[in-house]
């Protein structure tokens, strides 16, 4: 059987940090599925055609890594995928306590799905979307936290 991993989240943008992650889960799953939500709660910065089609530049050439997005709880989507995973990465302490009441929240509504948490390599530790965004209206440099295609979308976006 295929280990197919799912890893779930608005990736609004997709960060340098995200993109270190996939990197490593591929090489302990045969698929990782990167899960973007479209979250009609929350007002995204870029639609979800920008974050998929940024999303597929960033990750071109990473082999066994598969984009696509999903408006479902988490679990369904994993079972529609036939997933057996959620990574989940974990930036700090702070993360965890959030993390670990999702994972137990999805593991109550399907206890066949493991979550895996990752943490990042250090010098992503500190880099997340919303400081993205937040550097980059403020004028500041992202080139450090986000690949260039991501960078020139987000400023012609702005």
């Amino acid at each position: 059987m295929k280990k197919i991993a799912i890893y779930p989240g608005s990736f609004d943008p997709i960060t340098n940090g995200h993109i270190d992650l996939i990197q490593r889960a591929v090489k302990l799953f045969d698929t990782v599925i990167i899960g973007i939500s479209q979250n009609s709660k929350k007002t995204a910065f870029l639609s979800i055609d920008d974050r998929i089609a940024v999303a597929r530049k960033a990750l071109k050439g990473i082999e066994r890594a598969k984009i696509l997005c999903f408006d479902t709880l988490l679990v369904d989507f994993a079972n529609a995928q036939n997933a057996q995973v959620i990574l989940r990465g974990l930036r700090a302490v702070s993360d965890f306590e959030y993390e670990f009441q999702l994972s137990g929240m999805n593991k109550h509504l399907n206890p066949d799905i493991e979550t895996l948490f990752m943490t990042p390599a250090e010098q992503y530790a500190n880099i997340s979307s919303s400081l993205v965004r937040e550097i980059l209206m403020l004028g500041g440099n992202i080139s450090a936290f986000v690949p260039a295609s991501v960078e020139a979308l987000l400023k012609q976006r702005l």
